[in-house]
């Protein structure tokens, strides 16, 4: 199946009833543990999983997070942020937090779909993840402030069997304490873990269930 007939699978797929809870829970790896629900005051965020061509073979964007010494410092991760009251919804929060962190542009992007929000107990945000895609390679300027770098990671190496580990991680959230999760192991040693491999394992499971996975 070449690239545009995935994109135009998982765009049908995405409209339909996620895979959800159960297939982010492959990837599980929560520093804190999750409440029964979402408290009422947890704060809306939301990311963009972009996925785009590179010499005929799709590739997923994430980045480096500057260490800052916050909850996420450091992580692997979507570009994305926090709700604003500035923004129309929460798609417009992906996107514009894409550009602001690392320099997409919105009218690059189609909005493919959305992904099961996930709530993250140790920054108390409920994140909304947005499936998008770029027909070219993205041209960055990242945020000098939040982002060390960019990881364009092909989907067939991070969806790999082999890329997936149970390794010691230390959060910056409790940096004292080390803990044993699920992760993402990149063929440069580079580990996904946390809410953005719970996202990415269910990404995995929409990506098998039409053929792609």
């Amino acid at each position: 199946m070449n690239y545009t007939e995935t994109i135009s699978r998982l765009r049908e797929r995405l409209a339909q009833p996620l895979p959800g809870l159960s297939a982010q829970e492959r990837m599980m790896g929560r520093v804190v543990k999750m409440p029964l629900t979402v408290p009422d005051n947890a704060k809306l965020s939301a990311v963009l999983c972009l996925l785009f061509p590179v010499e005929d073979e799709l590739h997923v964007l994430l980045m480096k997070r500057k260490e800052d010494r916050t909850a996420h410092s450091g992580q692997v991760s979507f570009p994305g942020g926090r709700f604003d009251e500035t923004d129309a919804n929460l798609r417009a929060t992906a996107l514009r937090e894409a550009k602001e962190e690392v320099g997409i542009n919105e009218h690059e992007v189609e909005i493919l779909g959305s992904l099961t929000s996930l709530y993250i107990p140790v920054s108390n945000f409920n994140v909304f993840p947005y499936v998008g895609f770029a027909r070219q390679q993205p041209v960055y300027n990242l945020s000098q402030n939040e982002v060390a770098y960019t990881l364009e990671v092909p989907i067939k190496e991070l969806l790999h069997p082999d890329r997936k580990i149970v390794t010691d991680v230390v959060s910056p959230a409790v940096p004292d304490v080390i803990r044993q999760v699920r992760a993402y192991n990149l063929e440069d040693g580079t580990i996904i873990w946390g809410a953005t491999a719970m996202m990415i394992s269910e990404l995995e499971a929409v990506l098998g269930e039409i053929g792609n996975g």
